[in-house]
């Protein structure tokens, strides 16, 4: 891996990272509302899959700020969707759980626990109807694999051959039940490893992420068929801002810290590949300076305009 890919590695992370922490303070501020899921601990996946999957459409889960980031959404307009203004992506009509941008490819945040997974067979199965080259990325939740949508999916992809990435991100706690608690086992490609080809990866190291998401894309791209990915990860915080994640051990937790994935890179960076240490801290000044800015822009954005927060779409010429 060269310098220069590392040091983008580095940066979006550290962006993610610092991102995720002041959406935090802002929620606690009262500057955001509603729901807040924070991809803290498990930015090597949303960082190393979204650089790899350049070209083709993403299905992502509600915890999709930093895939959004990755993706090229501007951290401002991310942080404006989540104070709710209108210069938000989402028009401030989505908040933090809506992010799309159809011009970039990406339909994230869908809050229901699995419900993306369907669309992304469609979409997939729209794209070999079309004869492109580029398929199709859906990312979800350990949770995800115990609901019906998902063995829907996963045989529908199957059967009719389609160019889709299944990326399973395995941080082993659905809100608050560990995934053993609910299925039989702990790694889930145990359930797709008839039905297609299966990567197993260390959701920590976004080096082997990035690795796995390329080969996962020239199977696709070769017409293959369909290929699961699973990667083992752990969040630091809770589920939601409102989940004081009680049900883990502290020493629990700080195995995983230990294994922190910005961590890892730059000691790699430093130790491997002899990256010069004042880049990161120039880099790391860069990003909080960002962040900033982000916020200031969010703050002093307008709110959306009445008529715009309700559209009656079965009712178009109805009497009110």
């Amino acid at each position: 891996m060269n310098n220069m890919m590392l040091k983008k590695f580095y940066y979006l992370m550290k962006l993610g990272r610092e991102f995720e922490l002041r959406s935090k303070q802002e929620y606690m501020n009262g500057n955001i509302a509603g729901f807040l899921h924070l991809d803290i601990g498990q930015e090597a996946i949303s960082i190393g899959s979204m650089l790899a999957f350049e070209k083709g459409d993403v299905f992502a889960h509600y915890r999709e700020h930093v895939l959004a980031i990755a993706r090229g959404i501007e951290p401002k307009y991310i942080m404006a969707e989540l104070f709710g203004k209108k210069t938000g992506v989402s028009s401030g009509k989505g908040g933090s759980m809506h992010l799309f941008e159809p011009k970039l490819g990406f339909y994230g945040g869908d809050a229901i626990v699995g419900g993306h997974l369907p669309l992304a067979v469609g979409c997939a199965y729209a794209r070999k109807l079309q004869g492109e080259k580029a398929g199709v990325f859906a990312i979800f939740g350990d949770g995800a694999t115990n609901g019906g949508a998902f063995f829907e999916s996963i045989n529908n992809a199957t059967t009719n051959k389609l160019p889709l990435i299944f990326f399973l991100e395995n941080n082993q706690y659905a809100i608050g039940t560990h995934i053993t608690w609910t299925s039989p086992f702990l790694e889930q490609y145990n359930k797709v490893k008839n039905y297609m080809p299966t990567i197993l990866i260390d959701g920590m190291d976004v080096i082997e992420v990035y690795n796995a998401v390329i080969k996962a894309k020239e199977h696709i791209e070769n017409g293959l068929g369909p290929i699961f990915i699973e990667a083992m990860t752990y969040r630091y915080e809770g589920h939601s801002i409102s989940d004081a994640g009680k049900y883990r051990s502290e020493e629990e937790l700080n195995i995983y810290k230990s294994k922190d994935p910005i961590k890892k890179l730059k000691e790699y960076a430093i130790n491997e590949e002899s990256v010069d240490e004042k880049w990161f801290d120039e880099t790391d000044e860069k990003i909080s300076k960002e962040i900033d800015e982000a916020v200031e822009f969010a703050s002093h954005s307008p709110e959306p305009d009445d008529e715009e927060l309700f559209d009656d779409v079965f009712c178009e010429n109805c009497e009110v």
